[in-house]
């Protein structure tokens, strides 16, 4: 078997992707579950002040996860959403707490470090 800097580069970006782009297009479908089983009451409630709803919000939530997603795998501004996923991560562990479910969020946001951090982009 071999084995290759580039190649680990690609599928971390493609397994991060992949999360992305599942919650994200899951959001479209189903808004409500999400909003339901994640986003706490008192998040609903400054939302309401600023006249977003809850279905807004989790559309909203799940375009940015898409294109996350599709950054991942076209290579366009990856650092930049890479940062931004990592701010978006840390808000979900600080808002929704940490559980069995969010702890996977911990290794994402590894993941994303890692994209950052790479050297060259992954361009050897």
């Amino acid at each position: 078997m071999f084995t290759s800097s580039r190649y680990a580069y690609l599928a971390l970006r493609l397994g991060l992707a992949a999360v992305f782009l599942w919650f994200g297009i899951d959001k479209m479908f189903h808004p409500s579950y999400w909003l339901n089983a994640w986003v706490p009451q008192g998040v609903q409630s400054v939302l309401a002040h600023f006249n977003v709803s809850g279905t807004q919000f989790s559309y909203l939530n799940g375009i940015f996860e898409i294109l996350v997603g599709l950054s991942l795998v076209t290579g366009v501004f990856m650092k930049v959403f890479s940062a931004l996923a990592i701010i978006f991560l840390l808000s979900v562990l600080i808002f929704v707490g940490i559980s069995e479910v969010t702890v996977r969020d911990f290794a994402m946001i590894g993941g994303f470090l890692a994209v950052m951090l790479w050297p060259n982009g992954g361009r050897f």
